[in-house]
């Protein structure tokens, strides 16, 4: 066991944003090879990553919450070096990035914190979370042996450090926070370094422990992780994990949820079953410390997004959804497996497995300790059969790929295949943007748009000139994801193309990525992109050129910057490549043009999306804007809709761009549409491994639709919602949808087990009394007004398409509205005095039921 520190005196803490005080002594953290060990006891962890710049302050304290209520003993977040020093020496802590606020909130919950320093994390965000400016710092190389990384990364790791000890955070100090991570994801990139890779991984580990934090550092997927640190997994599966030195706990710091999505790529889901079959598995093979990756995934406000073309949209599938609500069925289903893995905590903790095989696929593992305590686990890894076993002179039925859970090593509580918890109906309600009108303009209804036209090309005076495409990334350095190149060419009048009803010339276009429109004389001739695996990318259009001198501006755009992969701060962007075929002579290249550069928009540069930019401009009122006008910002003046729910931006109708709510970045809009010739599935099952594309939905759909806006945004009225619309879109279109959910489902068999206390509701031969049972709750302050479905027999589909099978109780409605209607929750056993258990005799049977909330 290795000891970190000893117990120091009590500290209090007096929060602000409460009305109370707490009072924590300091925490001794240790661990040894089976888990770690607070102030004398084993814990086993539930964590549940949600990071605190992809929400706002607002919704902290609703989402630790959802956590806890989850079942989450702890929150995890990485430090977003970016968002904090904007440039050498400058720092950031407000807002989205008050982090000594978010740990805070952690703590009054009465949670643990893991903080994941890093300061590189990755996490599909914007260059890795490392500032674009340190790239360059001369001399400069991210995460190897280099001088002048290794400098400003020690710089910014003990800032953060101090900034924790002086808010007193570390459990060393009475706070919440257990663990701390350096560095992130190494191990499969290390090598690419060469000798430099491992010096570094090994420096990195010495200077965290010098930090003296009383608290234990992890390095994730680590391999050769010093015996200062523990080395952890990250990946869908952990169970067969082992840490690289024996005296170290099994720790799995990132299990995927879901996945990120991509612009203009399908939906990937991970269904409930598999992600509960995932965990159990771990604990069942020794694991003390699970985290999800993530259980609040959030939004990539403003330009933080990596990839490139990682979405706005950071949902992630997780069981806490974008906009702050659970997402049911995951997160209840995954509460009810905390619930039953925590029954087995002791004997998981404090004895050794003892396994056995059930079958070729099957296998159970049982702990027993010292005071009589058995738990067992009875996994069925087939991925197609279910099977039944014989344990302990019982037979148990398990479903293919999944877990049976029993704290007391004969009655099963929990099985990951068998979803109990209810699914949840959630619709986006369309509200049209109400002006908000002044109390001498009460009879005004339409909504005024105000109009600001970008120039194509050169405004204001020329960034720089040079005989040659320079590289995007480089020059703007990540200051904007705009950078225009401007050209122009002499067209003779006799070319062929020039006369009526001959070929347009083809504008022929190279670039490492990411988009770019390409305009003629002013005129938008069209666009291309990139996609997530590949950046580079060609354009082919048709041109209209003219006789004599014509203007060539090309707006070339990031769409996040890489985020992770070997020197991956040397990828970059940008035309490569510029020609124009179809003149008598030949193909003509303009790639050595004398060619004229602009970094951003003059919108951008006059800070026209602010409170104190917004009249910069000549905005133009209009209460029916043109659509398909590229270049263009639209200013409107609108209420909040009504309501608590959470808003998002509709920008369905809109092509390409950048919003902004009252100076707040909403973030990149692009309602990009994947193909519809790619292959999607109509329902995911979720037997064997699983993979990121494993299960697609979407297909000809856009990837992200709606753009969340926090509440905590809007004013009562005056809101400034502004648009910079890239290549054309309807801005008449645009709504604000309400997240709301409108009803629920539930689904479960009679053999559905029910995570109960084992000392509770027993029969006297001591199996548990209580039946399966559909719980059914609807959101606070609304009821359930309706069931839609209800068929205890054999019902068929899935929530919205529920139908009744060849056996079915008549009376199914009629018991469930008795119990349900104009309740908030209700719960409906199936037992006899409610259902018909006669009805077909050796049939198993189900209950289903679809209710509406209002």
């Amino acid at each position: 066991m290795r000891k970190l520190f000893s117990l120091t005196p009590i500290t209090c803490f007096f929060f602000f944003f409460s009305s109370f005080t707490f009072c924590l002594a300091s925490s001794n953290v240790t661990y040894d090879r089976q888990s770690l060990i607070i102030n004398g006891q084993r814990k086993l962890l539930i964590s549940a990553a949600i990071h605190y710049p992809r929400s706002v302050p607002g919704m902290w304290p609703s989402l630790v919450q959802t956590a806890k209520e989850g079942g989450a003993d702890a929150i995890e977040s990485y430090v977003f070096w970016n968002g904090h020093e904007l440039s050498p020496g400058k720092y950031s802590f407000n807002g989205r990035f008050d982090l000594v606020k978010f740990v805070k909130i952690v703590q009054q919950a009465g949670m643990y914190m893991i903080l994941r320093i890093g300061p590189f994390v990755a996490a599909e965000y914007n260059f890795g979370g490392i500032p674009v400016w340190l790239h360059y710092i001369p001399g400069t190389v991210f995460r190897t042996d280099n001088e002048p990384f290794k400098y400003y990364m020690q710089r910014f790791t003990t800032l953060i450090v101090n900034l924790m000890k002086k808010e007193k955070l570390f459990a060393s100090q009475g706070g919440p926070i257990i663990l701390s991570q350096v560095e992130n994801e190494y191990g499969s990139y290390e090598n690419d370094y060469g000798e430099g890779g491992k010096r570094y991984a090994m420096w990195a580990a010495k200077m965290a422990v010098s930090q003296n934090t009383g608290v234990p550092w992890i390095m994730c997927q680590q391999f050769d992780a010093p015996d200062t640190v523990i080395s952890t997994c990250n990946s869908f599966y952990c169970d067969q994990f082992t840490p690289n030195t024996p005296d170290k706990p099994k720790i799995w710091t990132e299990n995927w949820p879901g996945w990120f999505k991509t612009f203009g790529a399908r939906d990937p889901h991970r269904p409930p079953e598999d992600i509960a079959f995932s965990v159990a598995r771990f604990f069942q093979k020794g694991g003390s410390v699970h985290n999800y990756y993530m259980y609040h995934g959030g939004t990539n406000f403003g330009r933080t997004s990596g990839g490139p073309f990682i979405t706005t949209s950071y949902d992630y599938e997780a069981p806490i959804d974008e906009y702050g609500l659970p997402r049911n069925p995951k997160w209840g289903h995954l509460k009810e497996l905390h619930k039953a893995i925590k029954l087995c905590e002791h004997a998981l903790l404090n004895s050794e497995p003892i396994n056995l095989s059930l079958g070729p696929s099957q296998e159970a593992d049982v702990y027993t300790d010292s005071s009589g305590a058995c738990a067992a686990f009875l996994a069925n890894s087939d991925d197609k059969n279910d099977k039944i076993v014989v344990f302990k002179n019982m037979s148990y039925h398990l479903p293919a790929w999944s877990v049976s859970i029993l704290p007391d090593c004969k009655n099963v509580v929990f099985n990951t295949a068998k979803v109990s918890s209810q699914t949840s109906t959630v619709e986006m309600v369309p509200e049209k943007l109400q002006p908000s009108v002044a109390s001498h303009d009460k009879g005004l209804k339409a909504l005024k748009w105000e109009v600001f036209k970008e120039k194509a090309g050169i405004w204001g005076e020329a960034d720089f000139v040079i005989n040659e495409l320079v590289d995007h990334i480089n020059a703007a350095k990540d200051t904007t994801d705009y950078l225009w190149y401007t050209t122009s060419l002499i067209v003779s009048e006799d070319e062929e193309f020039l006369k009526k009803g001959r070929s347009h010339p083809v504008l022929l276009i190279e670039s490492k990525g990411h988009a770019l429109h390409a305009f003629v004389n002013q005129e938008l001739q069209g666009s291309a992109y990139g996609n997530g695996s590949h950046p580079p990318f060609k354009f082919k259009n048709p041109i209209s050129l003219k006789a004599g001198k014509n203007e060539i501006s090309l707006l070339s755009m990031t769409v996040g910057l890489q985020n992770a992969g070997s020197f991956y701060e040397f990828v970059g962007a940008g035309l490569t490549s510029v020609q124009i075929k179809g003149f008598k002579n030949g193909t003509v290249d303009l790639s050595k043009n004398s060619w004229t550069y602009k970094l951003g928009l003059q919108g951008e540069h006059l800070g026209i999306y602010k409170p104190d930019g917004l009249n910069g401009v000549n905005w133009v009122s209009t209460s029916e804007p043109q659509e398909k006008q590229p270049l263009t910002w639209y200013k409107a003046v609108v209420d909040p809709p009504p309501g608590d729910e959470p808003i998002g931006l509709d920008m369905l109708e809109m092509g390409k761009g950048l919003a902004w709510l009252n100076g707040e970045e909403i973030g990149r809009y692009w309602p990009r549409r994947s193909s519809a010739h790619l292959e999607c599935v109509k329902e995911c099952d979720y037997r064997g491994k699983f993979f990121p594309d494993k299960c697609l939905t979407g297909c000809g759909e856009p990837t992200q639709r709606w753009y969340h806006i926090p509440r905590s945004w809007f004013k009562p009225s005056g809101n400034v919602l502004v648009i910079f619309e890239e290549k054309g879109g309807n801005p008449n279109k645009i709504r604000f949808s309400r997240r709301k959910i409108s009803g629920a489902c539930s689904h479960i068999g009679e053999d559905y087990p029910l995570v109960e206390h084992l000392s509770q509701n027993k029969d006297e031969n001591g199996n548990n009394k209580k039946k399966a049972t559909v719980l059914l709750k609807c959101p606070e302050n609304t009821h359930i007004n309706a069931v839609k479905f209800a068929s205890f027999g054999t019902p068929t589909g899935t929530c919205g398409s529920y139908s009744i099978g060849d056996c079915h109780d008549p009376n199914s409605t009629s018991v469930v509205e008795k119990v349900c209607l104009n309740e908030n929750e209700c719960a409906i056993e199936l037992t006899e005095e409610n259902f018909d258990k006669g009805l077909c005799p050796g049939t198993s049977k189900k209950l289903a039921v679809e209710v509406a909330c209002s």
